[in-house]
């Protein structure tokens, strides 16, 4: 499984491709695509860019977990 990038070394996240009908992993600093055998297969289009930008500011904006306060433990375990 290719989980660091050949070029860059930085790490490669699954995407799930519903017209290619396979998951390809996506590495955030090259912007490329690569199967499982490691090859490249594509580069990230603006169009893909742009909808993942969309994507994560509806999740931000429809998301609301509240900020939960750090308690330390008493006591020894």
């Amino acid at each position: 499984m290719p989980l660091y990038c050949k070029q860059c070394d930085s790490r490669r996240l699954p995407e799930h491709h519903e017209s290619e009908k396979q998951t390809l992993w996506l590495c955030k600093k090259c912007e490329n695509f690569v199967n499982m055998e490691d090859v490249i297969v594509r580069e990230q289009t603006d169009e893909e860019r742009e909808q993942a930008k969309r994507k994560l500011e509806e999740f931000e904006k429809t998301s609301n977990f509240p900020k939960e306060k750090l308690v330390r433990r008493k006591g020894v375990n």
